[in-house]
């Protein structure tokens, strides 16, 4: 007897994320999109995008304008003798993903790391200007 996991809203969850793919991207020349983790730390923000199978030399990064961009694109040799294959989920391509970058980062300053797979960007955030007292002059 096998025992199959029901879960009856997989099948619309995997539709919803579909179509949010095709309509993303329709906007732009994007085949994939990669996971991204976001998380804020005291002096910085960390970002952690998935990447497996992707070169460090075909990821591009800019930050400008308050937004940040990560473009790439991911290709896979395919050494099928006869071109047929019984089942091919890898998706290969072109990725973009955009964010808005918040007013307090020095986007100078942004450092990249590539490690199994991972991109992980540090954006630095800017040191908040201390109050400064100024001193009414008698005339």
């Amino acid at each position: 007897m096998t025992v199959v996991r029901y879960e009856p809203w997989g099948l619309l969850n995997r539709l919803r994320r579909e179509m949010d793919q095709a309509f993303e991207n329709s906007a732009s020349d994007a085949s994939w999109t990669p996971a991204v983790d976001i998380h804020e730390e005291p002096k910085q923000f960390v970002v952690r995008a998935d990447l497996p199978g992707v070169k460090p030399a075909d990821i591009e990064i800019t930050a400008e304008k308050g937004v940040l961009s990560l473009r790439g694109a991911r290709n896979f040799e395919q050494k099928s003798d006869d071109g047929h294959y019984s089942r091919l989920e890898r998706v290969t391509g072109k990725f973009v993903r955009t964010f808005t970058l918040p007013e307090n980062v020095q986007t100078d300053a942004i450092k990249a790391q590539f490690k199994d797979g991972v991109l992980e960007l540090t954006i630095p955030k800017a040191e908040k200007p201390e109050p400064r007292r100024i001193e009414v002059q008698a005339a």
